[in-house]
């Protein structure tokens, strides 16, 4: 299936439709992946996955229709869908699309040759074999899995955008199983970059190490107590109501931040970025899913709420320009809103330091329940937690099986520090992440 040629199909079509505005996206992808359990492959997938979405205005609304099958001879067809679509609509609302000619960051994709299929399997195969042998807790249920992707973003449209992007990753999962004797518990560590120079020890070990520190421990005690989050912890809790940060969530009343921009919302400990170039990302990204320049942005900066996260429709509704964060969940899908890489700038302070700092309290490194107990609406958070006590400044005995509680927004204005360590991981368009941060105060509810 040829993307080009299906184009320009389309745009023929729409043309002698007698169309003055219209839009034609497209999302492709190559994915394959190995998986190894045990000591034998278990999974091998390869797929082709793609589709174009065509958007059309008549009559003043937008009609949608989208396809798998770009044979050039169906274009017709497809422009006939959306229109109809838009035809039997009953509301009317603004719609809009991205005018061309506009200036877009430059991009540094260094391009690498992906791995070949006997490579995958090699390392995949390999990296279990380390694992077994990363430490003597390690036992059957382990698994490591090998990746490559390739993909393809492309949007047109008759406002004279004609926009074009591809890029690829690798990368390999290493998922540790542990077991005392007593408990099993389990953790991964993933990385992405090119296969041949991936340190495969390095990742296993700190699945296995990771897995193995959730084993023992007690109940941690009741209390209300300063708090550091692990920067994984602290990176799920941030995706959990990232949702927040979505002018399109205010603006529903979803959320709290509709009237607070230029507001001070946070302590003067928190910036929050958006980038979409951050040289740890693997899919930096100079355009969003209307074809808009993107841009990086400090969402909160020194506490101070500077903007909320704007696509073309509900910047317009606030009387302001995008801020480059239209997104689709996939090709066929509405035009919403997403943060790219999202993240809390580091501070000054190592760990060690945070540690120091807070005395005595809990460290956490691993929060469940985050769809069930995390209201994005209200801010509202009660989720099950598992870490260290932190006693003298440093971190003592495992603790699980306890719940942390708290309100998001709250939190914001109680982070008093942030660590200077900032690691992104990601294997698609959006990311979040976080250093280890200092919290005043929480709530601990255990034994």
């Amino acid at each position: 299936m040829d993307y080009n040629t299906f184009k320009e199909a389309v745009i023929a079509a729409a043309k002698a439709a007698g169309l003055a505005e219209y839009e034609l996206y497209y999302e492709g992808s190559e994915d394959t992946s190995v998986g190894v359990f045990q000591h034998e492959i278990n999974q091998f997938s390869s797929s082709v996955s793609g589709g174009v979405c065509f958007r059309c205005v008549v009559n003043g609304k937008m009609g949608y229709a989208s396809t798998e099958d770009m044979d050039p001879a169906k274009a017709a067809a497809l422009v006939e869908r959306a229109m109809n679509n838009a035809a039997v609509l009953e509301a009317e609302e603004a719609v809009f699309l991205c005018a061309g000619g506009k200036t877009y960051e430059k991009l540094d994709i260094t391009p690498y040759a992906l791995p070949t299929t006997e490579e995958m399997i090699s390392t995949a195969l390999s990296a279990q074999e380390k694992l077994y042998a990363a430490d003597p807790k390690v036992v059957d249920g382990c698994e490591s899995e090998v990746l490559r992707q390739t993909f393809r973003v492309a949007i047109c449209n008759s406002k004279g955008l004609d926009l074009n992007y591809e890029n690829a990753l690798s990368g390999l999962v290493s998922a540790a199983v542990v077991s005392d004797g007593k408990e099993m518990t389990n953790d991964y560590q993933i990385e992405l970059g090119k296969l041949d120079t991936i340190d495969v020890d390095a990742v296993v070990k700190k699945a296995a190490e990771k897995a193995v520190g959730k084993l023992g421990g007690d109940v941690a005690p009741t209390a209300v107590c300063p708090v550091v989050f692990a920067p994984e912890a602290m990176k799920s809790l941030l995706a959990a109501f990232s949702s927040v940060f979505s002018s399109e969530a205010a603006q529903k009343g979803l959320s709290r931040l509709g009237d607070k921009e230029g507001q001070v919302i946070a302590s003067p400990a928190v910036t929050l970025v958006d980038d979409p170039f951050h040289p740890q990302s693997p899919v930096p990204i100079n355009f969003d899913g209307e074809g808009c320049p993107t841009h990086t942005k400090k969402v909160i900066e020194n506490g101070k709420l500077n903007t909320l996260l704007y696509n073309l429709k509900t910047a317009a509704v606030a009387g302001k320009e995008t801020t480059g964060n239209g997104s689709k969940s996939g090709y066929a899908s509405a035009v919403g809103i997403r943060p790219f890489t999202f993240y809390l700038a580091p501070g000054s302070l190592t760990e060690e330091e945070l540690l120091k700092k807070a005395g005595k309290g809990v460290y956490i490194n691993s929060l469940g329940g985050l769809h069930a107990g995390a209201n994005a609406v209200s801010g509202d958070f009660s989720l099950q937690s598992a870490g260290f006590l932190i006693e003298g400044g440093k971190k003592t005995i495992p603790v699980k099986s306890f719940t942390v509680a708290g309100n998001f927004y709250d939190l914001l204005k109680k982070i008093t520090d942030v660590a200077s360590e900032l690691e992104v991981k990601a294997t698609g368009m959006t990311a979040f992440a976080s250093p280890a941060v200092l919290v005043s105060e929480l709530s601990i509810a255990g034994k």
